[in-house]
């Protein structure tokens, strides 16, 4: 028997209680820097595996260590165990237990996915080159993020490369997708904070609209992406919030802004924040308003490695066929993976997660969110595939 079909044996016999690990970890969500309990429950289930762990990695994150008994490169893989503050409307008996926190995005399940990956290695250490270093990052969903945090704390150090997954039900079950280059935006977020003159409804004469002069911020900051931005750069600028006034004969002396730029280049990034406080400063001295601009930097974009992101289709196609592995277009959604990528090599990929028959058709971070569950079985496939091309690729070549 191929190698390849026992590690399709073993994850097939494991997918129950992936599945298992994966409810489990639905029905207790922790809030990103919050994943206290979460965190110790992986650690247990690494001791058990008789697998080297070390914890409060980057806060609560963790690294489970398996050395294999040949020598060989150090290759990294990254799952994210947060959840966020939804209110899970799903009716199922796994729904969450904790009022007002979800994992609506699918870290459960990259979670139960590492730990199925680390039971397959930690039984198969006669077979591995090198080592498998796995991470369980926190905080991926609020900046600053977990990512910096572990890499600090050493989760790098050594590594030769590293790979990870995302769940996507946007992609139906069955398909994987990647790309080389910039795959997943930089996402920054912004306030902006008007500060007129209130006044009477019928004096306007007398006052400094702050509605006026934020519909006119709204309008004059679309100009940034359609006659600032070179159209073969993609990028975003979006007005989230607007939050103004409080009657019907008053006229507000505050306005507050909220939105994000997303870019997927540097230029273009800190071209935007340039141009942004330059209109909003404009804007309001126009208008006679004061202001407050505060712009918060986020993840920077997520950029594949052209050569493992060719691992990636090589690996995919030859795993699950040609027909199941798309060529992903850019992302305008962000991923705080961006951070390992600046420092290894790696590729960052998207497993398929939607299907109709079992629900899994809602977005993500939405109060109904859910995946078909077999998506476990295929993103542990991949990764474990990527692993061991890699070390073989590089035992080639010493």
């Amino acid at each position: 028997m191929q190698t390849e079909d026992i590690v399709d044996l073993e994850l097939e016999k494991l997918l129950p209680t992936m599945i298992k690990w994966r409810r489990h970890l639905h029905q207790y969500p922790e809030l990103s820097f919050h994943e206290r309990v979460t965190s110790s429950w992986i650690a247990s289930q690494m001791k058990e595996l008789g697998i080297e762990v070390q914890t409060g990695v980057g806060g609560h994150g963790l690294i489970a260590v398996i050395k294999g008994e040949k020598p060989g490169p150090v290759i990294a893989l990254r799952a994210d165990i947060d959840a966020l503050p939804i209110q899970d409307e799903k009716k199922c008996e796994y729904a969450s237990k904790v009022p007002n926190v979800m994992h609506a995005c699918g870290h459960d399940a990259h979670t139960a996915t590492m730990l199925a990956i680390a039971t397959y290695f930690a039984s198969n250490r006669s077979n591995i080159i090198g080592e498998r270093r796995l991470l369980f990052q926190p905080a991926e969903e609020v900046t600053p993020g977990g990512a910096k945090p572990m890499i600090e704390d050493g989760a790098l150090d050594g590594a030769d490369v590293i790979y990870g997954v995302h769940l996507w039900t946007p992609l139906a079950h069955g398909l994987i997708a990647s790309k080389p280059g910039p795959f997943m935006a930089a996402a920054d977020e912004f306030v902006i904070e008007i500060i007129g003159q209130g006044g009477h409804g019928g004096l306007p004469h007398q006052a400094v609209d702050a509605i006026l002069v934020g519909t006119s911020l709204v309008q004059a900051v679309q100009s940034i992406v359609s006659r600032n931005v070179n159209p073969l750069h993609p990028a975003v600028v979006t007005i989230g919030s607007f939050q103004a006034g409080s009657t019907n004969n008053v006229i507000a002396e505050r306005c507050r802004l909220k939105g994000t730029v997303r870019s997927f280049d540097d230029k273009t990034r800190w071209m935007i924040h340039d141009r942004l406080e330059s209109i909003v400063k404009h804007v309001c001295r126009m208008h006679g308003a004061e202001y407050e601009y505060h712009m918060r930097v986020g993840y920077p974009p997520v950029v594949n490695d052209d050569r493992e992101a060719e691992r990636f289709f090589k690996v995919g196609e030859r795993l699950f066929g040609e027909a199941a592995v798309v060529r992903s277009e850019a992302i305008t959604v962000a991923e705080d993976f961006s951070y390992y990528l600046e420092k290894v090599p790696g590729c960052f990929m998207f497993v398929g997660a939607g299907n109709e028959s079992c629900g899994a058709t809602y977005a993500h971070h939405h109060p109904k969110f859910d995946i078909d569950e077999r998506a476990m079985k295929r993103a542990a496939r991949l990764l474990i595939g990527l692993a061991e091309d890699y070390a073989n690729s590089m035992e080639m070549n010493v």
